[in-house]
């Protein structure tokens, strides 16, 4: 495994600079973001699949600081019933898996979208609950009308051009945890697997160590976000954990995310790297931060210096076991 971040942390930075930080901190790998929810601030995929000349000049900025792209993220939704959405999202997902196989990276990191109730839509639909008898007819329509016909579409896409995706489970989209995610695999073929981020997983009261093992079992582990979520007990036990009020009320809500340390000890990070290691996880370990009580900088530097001591410390088990 190699220790990496998802370089949207620094983009309020030119590439060179978030480049240079990333170096500096001692890291191998950099996730780019190329458009959705993150945006593109260090990479436009349309401008760099026209221009020769700046797509090596893009590429140079990594090979002579030694960095590896490891992966392009373009977190959209593409089954977004507001067609001016689901269209930019699509085309921002295809251009990034032929900027991807230009680059020579083998991943390209999404959600997996979700529609909504019917073709009148105008917003998402995440269905959460069995009864009454209106959510599952919604979520059977979800997924035969909308969600395994697109899918199914992009696997022949990603298979054409010899790239992956890694779809991030993700509460709001229909691929939320491990079920959903084998069962989109499943049904639209093994270019899809998973980008595994255990906040998400945290605050729905899974174990990430469970999920890692089971993905490993499917070969479906594809890439992996260092993020964490602390939970607030008083909050949780007087409101449960589907909370909406924004990120932003941190003293009211239910769960946060956090740096990685803050929410989950070190023994816990210990867990899920070991676990990574013992599914023969390869990839990249790349650090996001959306940790609202703490600086970029801050945030940035103490996951790093806990995650290289957790791969540190596995690596040396390694060797040990070897």
């Amino acid at each position: 495994m190699k220790l990496g971040v998802f370089a949207v942390l620094f983009g309020d930075k030119s590439l060179d600079e978030a480049l240079d930080k990333i170096q500096a901190a001692g890291l191998e790998t950099v996730e780019v973001g190329t458009g959705g929810y993150p945006g593109d601030s260090h990479c436009n995929p349309q401008e760099l699949l026209n221009d020769e000349a700046k797509l090596q000049a893009f590429k140079e900025a990594f090979s002579k600081r030694n960095l590896e792209i490891c992966a392009l993220s373009c977190h959209g939704n593409p089954l977004h019933p507001n067609e001016n959405i689901s269209n930019s999202h699509h085309t921002q997902f295809e251009q990034t898996v032929l900027l991807a196989e230009k680059l020579g990276v083998e991943t390209v990191v999404t959600f997996s979208g979700c529609p909504g109730e019917s073709d009148y839509s105008q917003h998402p639909v995440w269905v959460t609950a069995a009864w009454p008898d209106d959510h599952p007819e919604v979520l059977k329509w979800q997924w035969e009308q909308k969600v395994i016909p697109y899918w199914r579409e992009q696997n022949q896409f990603l298979k054409d051009h010899h790239v992956r995706v890694a779809i991030e489970p993700h509460p709001g989209f229909v691929v939320y945890n491990n079920e959903t995610a084998l069962k989109l695999r499943e049904a639209c073929g093994k270019q899809i697997g998973v980008n595994f981020d255990p906040s998400h997983l945290f605050w729905q009261q899974m174990d990430p160590v469970v999920s890692i093992k089971e993905l490993g079992e499917h070969d479906a582990l594809f890439h992996f976000h260092a993020k964490d979520t602390a939970m607030d007990q008083q909050n949780t036990a007087a409101n449960g954990v589907l909370d909406t009020k924004p990120y932003s009320d941190e003293l009211n809500r239910s769960w946060i995310f956090r740096t990685i340390g803050y929410g989950n000890g070190e023994e816990e990070w210990k867990r899920i790297i070991s676990a990574l290691q013992l599914v023969g996880y390869q990839g990249s370990v790349s650090i996001e931060h959306e940790d609202s009580l703490m600086s970029v900088d801050e945030g940035f530097h103490k996951a790093v210096e806990l995650l290289k001591s957790a791969m540190i410390k596995e690596k040396v088990g390694e060797m040990w076991w070897a």
